[in-house]
């Protein structure tokens, strides 16, 4: 199975709009990230955790042909409002894009996107067929098994996945006892570490190492990088051994 990390930013992306910062201005590519968005490959289906904003953007870049389904950590704009991007897929594979996610959320995605859940739609809108899944479940996409991780995204209740070896978790603010159960021997792990400074609904640096210290993968990789973090190459020296910077294009062999 390869994971690509197609999107390892905040909400606002790295650079931001207007900011003059060193990571907003870096020269390294590393230091340019688009919205929070993952590529899972495994034989001939790709699986796509969220749909971010710059979901054109990711997929010509990555040139990616197809998408098989769709897994959403939670409804925010920046995990979200690239659904409409999913056409070209809907044209080429002639059906309808299996999405997956908590309730709450299809729910949030139907009325925001009501036009292509609609039985009246336009021609050549985007399709897809909405499966509800619940906190802690295991389920089957096209054979692979996928387990529902639940974490605490400030009081929001989102979702973060483990397939196999590996587990995904961004906006992350807490996580339970079970939760660190079920993610426990994950050889690799991606996770949110916004900044350095606390807080109220995304992991800092060092809780997210902290994190990394009781789950003990091989490697972690932290996302969700905020600009005011600083430049990628500044801040990653301070990593301890097995955590490493995540960036936009990385792939990880599982």
């Amino acid at each position: 199975m390869k994971v690509t990390l197609l999107g390892t930013g905040t909400s606002q992306g790295v650079p931001v709009i207007g900011c003059g910062c060193k990571a907003c201005t870096s020269t390294d590519p590393k230091d340019n990230r688009l919205r929070t968005s993952a590529l899972i490959e495994f034989g001939d289906v790709n699986i796509l955790i969220d749909t971010s904003p710059d979901l054109r953007q990711q997929m010509l870049r990555q040139k990616v042909e197809k998408v098989d389904a769709i897994l959403y950590t939670h409804e925010h704009n920046d995990h979200v409002i690239g659904l409409d991007d999913i056409r070209p897929f809907n044209f080429m594979q002639k059906q309808n894009m299996p999405v997956y996610g908590l309730s709450r959320v299809l729910n949030e995605v139907s009325s925001r996107f009501a036009y292509v859940f609609s039985e009246n739609s336009y021609p050549g809108a985007p399709r897809a067929t909405l499966n509800t899944i619940e906190e802690k479940e295991v389920f089957e996409v096209y054979g692979k098994r996928i387990t529902a991780i639940p974490v605490l995204h400030g009081k929001l209740p989102i979702l973060g996945y483990r397939i196999g070896d590996f587990c995904f978790i961004t906006d992350a603010s807490y996580l339970t006892a079970d939760a660190l159960n079920l993610i426990k021997g994950s050889k690799f792990l991606v996770i949110n570490a916004l900044r350095e400074e606390s807080h109220p609904s995304h992991f800092t640096v060092r809780e997210a190492i902290d994190v990394a210290k009781i789950i003990k993968p091989e490697k972690t990789f932290l996302s969700h990088i905020s600009h005011v973090l600083g430049p990628t190459e500044d801040w990653s020296k301070k990593l301890p051994a097995g955590v490493f910077p995540a960036y936009d294009g990385l792939e990880i062999v599982v």
